[in-house]
């Protein structure tokens, strides 16, 4: 799994481009790529959840705008061994 660490600023562009990065991260929890995605509680950022290798992450990130709208920055992107509770989908 990757875990993908966003931070936010207030720029308004940031919020204008967000209804279709959502309705992306809908589009790829739907295909089983994205486990789960939300903002932080105070708005500084967000973290996602994907079941799929860096290439495929760097792929969908690369593919969107929104990650490189003003006010986002990823602040990382990180490889996830759960120990308990991380479900991986099979493959097929």
């Amino acid at each position: 799994m990757i875990v993908l660490e966003l931070s936010f600023t207030d720029d308004p562009a940031r919020l204008a481009a967000r209804p279709a990065h959502r309705e992306l991260l809908a589009r790829l929890h739907a295909e089983g790529r994205l486990l789960a995605a939300g903002p932080w509680s105070d708005d500084s950022g967000a973290l996602l959840l994907f079941d799929a290798d860096e290439p495929v992450v760097r792929e969908i990130v690369d593919a969107d705008p929104y990650y490189r709208t003003p006010g986002v920055t990823v602040a990382g992107l990180r490889h996830w061994q759960p120990v308990v509770g991380g479900v991986r989908q099979q493959a097929g």
